[in-house]
């Protein structure tokens, strides 16, 4: 994809901080629907073509996105808005204004990421982008580190299933059940598992009875240096 926003599994729980010098303006921070109601509320405002609340709809969900900092969502949605309403030249120059933040934001984030919520950060756009090998790159990385994580094993089941590799994606998905129940209950209903759903160890893995959720995470350890 650049695709739809990805459900919460596939977010990091933790996002990188904001680099010094990179906060946000201050309207990001209003409330999205005070924004579009001021935008109609002069009553002297000339009258609008049908397009124009499409048009702002769609600037308002690529600011949502940016203000959960999720730049290649924002920057798709905003680039719709040109590419879509080519009339609604005033409402251009404020998604180009944001186009640029999104554009800055993505490109201090590409340096290569160093600690394990850097990497599922990573690894989540990589995924959104339909960039599963670089994505897989990233979660072996956390694997290595933090082999429990059971949010990082269930990213590789979905990275695989995306490249059609399915007994690489059941088998993660497994792994990440018997570390976390509750991730059965999330792949029952994962669009982007949808490449095993005529899998038969797909279905026995989701078929399994529940069984109550233990706590097996081990403290993150440093890897010795080689």
């Amino acid at each position: 994809m650049a695709k739809q926003q990805r459900r919460p599994p596939l977010r990091p729980s933790k996002m990188a901080p904001e680099s010094p010098g990179t906060r946000l303006p201050r309207s990001l921070e209003t409330n999205s629907e005070q924004r579009v109601t001021a935008a109609h509320s002069s009553s002297s405002a000339p009258q609008r073509r049908s397009t124009y609340i499409e048009a702002v709809a769609l600037y308002e969900r690529g600011l949502q996105a940016l203000q959960r900092h999720a730049y290649a969502e924002a920057t798709s949605l905003l680039e719709s808005v040109l590419r879509q309403y080519p009339d609604e030249k005033e409402l251009h120059e404020r998604v180009r204004l944001y186009l640029n933040i999104c554009k800055r934001q993505a490109t201090h984030r590409e340096a290569a990421p160093q600690t394990i919520d850097e990497r599922l950060y990573a690894a989540t756009l990589a995924i959104n982008g339909g960039q599963y090998d670089q994505a897989i790159a990233h979660l072996r990385l956390v694997r290595d580190e933090d082999p429990d994580n059971d949010h990082a094993i269930y990213m590789l089941a979905v990275a695989h299933a995306q490249r059609q590799e399915h007994a690489e994606a059941v088998a993660h998905l497994e792994r990440a059940i018997a570390l976390n129940p509750e991730n059965r209950a999330l792949a029952r209903n994962d669009a982007d598992l949808e490449p095993l759903r005529d899998d038969e160890a797909f279905r026995a893995a989701l078929e399994a009875p529940a069984v109550p959720r233990q706590d097996r995470r081990r403290p993150l350890k440093s890897r010795p240096a080689r």
